[in-house]
C-alpha cells in the first residue's frame, strides 16, 4: 500500500478510511477505563501534539450512535476482546471543541461559544425526534439549537443534553471536552480595563464545567484536553474523583506525542530511515513524565514535504502554527532579567526553576516561576532530565526547531531595543566608506544582545536586517540580483544610492578577514551590482562574524 499521510487531519475515522497512516495510541482507552476510575481525567499538553485526533478517537470508539468495528481492525485495543465488546459503540458520547472560541470581545466570543453549541444541538437532533424527553430540557435544547437560550441555560447546556441523552439510551453519557482552555487564553490576551474578558468568560466557562462534571448523576466519565491545567479552585471547584495528567505526570506520558519505536515505524513505512537522525535533532526532547518524545505535526509535515521533495531538509514547522509572543513577552521583562538564562538555554546548557501546573490566565505573568512554567507546559522547553519529578526542575530547549524559534526571538528583542543612535552612526558610517567604524558599532551592537555560541549564518543576516528596516530606506534580503542573491540590498532612492552587504560566519576569529575578502569577492563574481541602474552611488562590503565580533570591509 503506497504510504500516505493527512496533514492537519484531526478525525480519525477520516485518517482509518482514507488510508492514512495512524500511529496507534488505542491502548489509552483500555488504561483509561480499565486501569483507573476517574470521573474526570484533564490532559494537558502542548499544541500540535495530537489532542483533537486523540478525542476524536475516543469518540468513534465509545460512541453508541457508530459502528466503528472495522476502523479498530488491527489496531492494539482489538486485542482486549471481552474490553471492546463492553465499551465499543456502547455508550451515548458527547463531544465538544472549544478550540476556535476567540473574538476581540466577550460578546464575540459569546456568541462563537453560542454557534457550537448550537452545532452540536443540530447534530444530535435527529436523536429526540419521536422519543420521551423532559419537555422542560426540549425547549431548552430547542433555544440552544436556534442560540436563543440564555446564559444561564448555556452554562446548564452540556448537563441538559446528557439527561436527555439518558433519558433515549437509558445510559449514563461519556463527556469529551477538547481545547476547554482556549475561550481562557484568548480572553486573557485581549482583557483590558474596559473590556473585562478574562472574568466574564472565566464565568461562562466555569458554570459549563461545574454543571456538567459536579454531581453530574447522567455522567459516565469525562475526558478533557487542554494546553495548561486551570488551578482547580478557579474552574474545578467542588469536581470529585478529579484526575489531572501534566507533561511532569507519568501517567499516561507515552500517548500524547510519537515515541522513538513509532518515528521508526512510519519512516520505514515511508522509506525514509536515512532521514532519522536529522528527524530527532529537530522534532525530538519533549519529556513527558519519563518518555522522550517527537512532536507528531513535525514528522507528520516533514514526511508530507519530502514526498515533493526528497532532498528537503527539516524545517520549522510549529512557529507558524501559533504566535510566540510568550516569549518576546518574558525576555522583555526587565523586571525578570532573564537574558543570561536564555544565553544558557541557547549555549546548550539548562536552567533550573521551581514549576507549578495548577496556574491561572489572569496571573502567567505575575512571577518569574510562572513564565517558566508556561513555557514547560507549552512546549518552548523540556525537562532536562528524565527520571527527574520534583517541584524544582532542570529546564532544556529540545530541539533545533525549537531553538530557532529562540534564535528568531533574540533578534525581535534586538530589533526593539536596539539603541537607535548607535544604529544611526552605523548608517552613516556605511555611506562614507568607513569601515573601521562600522565594524567597532556592530561589534558593540552584538555586545548587547543575547549571546550563544553557535551563531547560524541565518542569525547574522537576521541581525543585519533588522537593524536597517524602519530606517527609512528600502530593505531588501536574499532578493535575486545578477547571478545570485545578495545578503542584504539597502536602497536610498532619493539620493539614488546603494548598499550591498554579504555577510559570513567564520569559523574561528582569525578567519574574519578572509570571510571578508570571500565575501567581497562574491559580490564581484556573483555581479550583485547589476541591475541597480539608475544608483549614482552603489557602496559594497563583505562582513564577517565570529561569535560577538564582527569585521567589515569595503569594496575598494
Amino acid at each position: 500500500m503506497e504510504f500516505k499521510v493527512g496533514v492537519g487531519k484531526s478525525d480519525f475515522r477520516d485518517i482509518r478510511e482514507s488510508g492514512n497512516y495512524y500511529v496507534d495510541k488505542t491502548e489509552i482507552l483500555y488504561e483509561l477505563v480499565h486501569d483507573t476510575d476517574n470521573a474526570v481525567s484533564l490532559f494537558t499538553r502542548p499544541r500540535r501534539f495530537g489532542k483533537t485526533l486523540m478525542m476524536s478517537m475516543m469518540e468513534n470508539f465509545f460512541n453508541i450512535r457508530k459502528d466503528s468495528h472495522t476502523l479498530f481492525d488491527g489496531l492494539d485495543i482489538s486485542g482486549h476482546q471481552d474490553f471492546c465488546k463492553t465499551w465499543m459503540n456502547q455508550y451515548p458520547v458527547l463531544f465538544v471543541s472549544f478550540k476556535d472560541v476567540d473574538a476581540e470581545t466577550f460578546e464575540g466570543a459569546y456568541k462563537m461559544l453560542e454557534t457550537k453549541l448550537a452545532d452540536l444541538c443540530k447534530e444530535l437532533a435527529p436523536i429526540f425526534i419521536d422519543t420521551v424527553v423532559d419537555k422542560d430540557d426540549e425547549r431548552i435544547f430547542m433555544k440552544l439549537k436556534a442560540q436563543e437560550a440564555d446564559e444561564a441555560d448555556v452554562k446548564n447546556s452540556l448537563k441538559t443534553i446528557m439527561r436527555m441523552m439518558n433519558a433515549v439510551y437509558g445510559k449514563n453519557s461519556i463527556l469529551l471536552i477538547d481545547e476547554y482552555d482556549v475561550p481562557l487564553a484568548k480572553a486573557s490576551e485581549k482583557d483590558t480595563k474596559e473590556n473585562s474578558y478574562y472574568s466574564r468568560m472565566l464565568d461562562v466557562i466555569k458554570g459549563i464545567m461545574s454543571s456538567a462534571l459536579k454531581y453530574n448523576e447522567f455522567l459516565q466519565f469525562a475526558v478533557i484536553t487542554g494546553c495548561l491545567r486551570i488551578a482547580k479552585e478557579s474552574i474545578f471547584t467542588g469536581t470529585n474523583n478529579f484526575a489531572s495528567y501534566s507533561v511532569l505526570d507519568e501517567g499516561f506520558s507515552k500517548y500524547f506525542g510519537f515515541l522513538d519505536k513509532d518515528v521508526d515505524e512510519i519512516l520505514a513505512a515511508a522509506g525514509r530511515e536515512d532521514v532519522k537522525e536529522s528527524v530527532r535533532e529537530w522534532y525530538n526532547g519533549y519529556i513527558f513524565g519519563s518518555n522522550s518524545l517527537y512532536c507528531p505535526w513535525d514528522v507528520i509535515n516533514y514526511l508530507s514535504d519530502l514526498k515533493k521533495d526528497t532532498n528537503l531538509l527539516p524545517k520549522n514547522y510549529w512557529k507558524n502554527t501559533s504566535h510566540n509572543s510568550i516569549l518576546l513577552t518574558f525576555v522583555k521583562r526587565t523586571d525578570f532579567d532573564v537574558a543570561d538564562k536564555f544565553e544558557e538555554l541557547l549555549n546548550g546548557g539548562s536552567v533550573i526553576s521551581k514549576i507549578t501546573d495548577q496556574l491561572t490566565y489572569d496571573t502567567l505573568h505575575s512571577s518569574e516561576d510562572n513564565l517558566w512554567s508556561v513555557l514547560l507546559m507549552t512546549g518552548y522547553v523540556s525537562k532536562a532530565d528524565q527520571s527527574e519529578a520534583s517541584e524544582t526542575v532542570s529546564l532544556r530547549i529540545p530541539n533545533m526547531e525549537i531553538a530557532t524559534i529562540f534564535e528568531d526571538t533574540v533578534v525581535e528583542f534586538f530589533n526593539d531595543t536596539a539603541d537607535k543612535e548607535s544604529i544611526s552612526e552605523l548608517l552613516l558610517a556605511l555611506w562614507e566608506n568607513n569601515q573601521d567604524k562600522a565594524t567597532k558599532i556592530i561589534s558593540d551592537l552584538l555586545w548587547n544582545t543575547i549571546s550563544y555560541n553557535d551563531y547560524h549564518e541565518d542569525y547574522y543576516h537576521a541581525f543585519l536586517a533588522g537593524i536597517f528596516v524602519g530606517r527609512g530606506y528600502n530593505v531588501e534580503s536574499n532578493k535575486e540580483k545578477g547571478l545570485g542573491r545578495p545578503d542584504i540590498l539597502l536602497k536610498d532612492k532619493k539620493n539614488r544610492r546603494a548598499i550591498i552587504i554579504e555577510a559570513k560566519k567564520s569559523k574561528k576569529e582569525s578567519d574574519l578577514d578572509k570571510d571578508c575578502n570571500e565575501a567581497i569577492q562574491q559580490i564581484i563574481d556573483m555581479k550583485y551590482t547589476e541591475g541597480l541602474y539608475g544608483y549614482e552611488q552603489i557602496l559594497c562590503y563583505g562582513v564577517a562574524f565570529f561569535q560577538k565580533q564582527a569585521k567589515v570591509k569595503k569594496i575598494k
